[in-house]
């Protein structure tokens, strides 16, 4: 009979972790494609903290379920339970497991998060090492390519490649290559993400933030203002064109001999149409900056 049980009892961990495991894994599927090689590094914590939850908590339902349905007491058994008391092993126990669960979580979340090398807190003590992320093991050119400029406005995204002195709307990267950013805000706090990249990072008024990634799927994602910066911050998207260097270079070279134009932007045109109609909250509202003078507008 306790053999039975100790085999029934280790089917029972095999089909949990087997079920877990898939569960991880079908975690990201609903995400967006990975378009760098940051992405990858998220995934895999992701489905690695799917799966953990996954298999606490099959574990706990079943066993409650199980108690339930064959250690119930009997329909008209209204007798106390057995005078059972504190058992220290079994206490020390289900309290190491939880805090080895937390260090090993937080240890993989740091050392994924160190990898990415997301500037937050550090960047105000000065560190710019930028880790080469999943760059290393990938056919692909660990030193950027140039430092793109990128300014954050109400509501705009201006993007400038000062080596051929081109000004966007739109941010053209070329795959399989590692991308140098240099983000400043013109006014309040600005968040900078690209949900197919998994990268997010603040950009803070008067501080120029670095910035790098590696884009490996062409392809054009949306960027979008993760911070709420104002009235008009849901207009402030824009698309990232990821192409071949090829491409990119050709882009370069013909968006360089185009004149600077005012680019369109949704959120001065909403503006505009809201004076011109008369129509008014009474609210205070920002007026939005002067369309941006680009090269390409998007």
């Amino acid at each position: 009979m306790k053999i039975r049980n100790i085999l029934i009892l280790i089917g029972c961990a095999i089909a949990l972790t087997a079920a877990s495991l898939w569960m991880g894994q079908q975690a990201y599927t609903w995400f967006p494609p990975q378009a760098a090689a940051e992405s990858q590094l998220i995934d895999e914590l992701f489905s690695f903290l799917v799966t953990l939850g996954t298999f606490i908590f099959l574990g706990v339902t079943g066993t409650v379920t199980y108690s339930i349905i064959f250690h119930r007491a009997g329909k008209y058994d209204t007798s106390d339970g057995p005078p059972i008391e504190g058992n220290i092993t079994l206490e020390v126990v289900w309290t190491t497991i939880p805090i080895l669960l937390v260090l090993w979580i937080a240890t993989y979340s740091y050392n994924i998060y160190a990898e990415m090398a997301i500037q937050g807190p550090m960047e105000a003590m000065h560190i710019h090492t930028m880790a080469s992320a999943h760059a290393a093991t990938m056919e692909s050119t660990t030193e950027p390519i140039e430092k793109i400029e990128v300014l954050a406005k109400q509501w705009a995204w201006v993007f400038r490649y000062p080596n051929q002195n081109v000004t966007s709307t739109e941010l053209h990267l070329p795959v399989n290559r590692r991308i140098s950013l240099a983000l400043q805000s013109a006014d309040v706090l600005h968040g900078f993400y690209i949900p197919a990249f998994r990268l997010k990072q603040d950009i803070v008024p008067k501080q120029t933030i670095d910035f790098e990634f590696t884009p490996i799927r062409p392809g054009k994602y949306r960027l979008r203002d993760s911070q709420f910066s104002g009235t008009y911050f849901a207009a402030m998207q824009t698309d990232v064109v990821v192409e071949s260097i090829e491409d990119y270079n050709h882009w370069l070279k013909l968006a360089a001999t185009q004149k600077p134009v005012p680019a369109n932007n949704q959120a001065a045109n909403e503006y505009a149409q809201k004076i011109k109609g008369g129509f008014t909250t009474g609210y205070p509202t920002v007026v939005p900056a002067p369309p941006p003078l680009v090269n390409f507008p998007s």
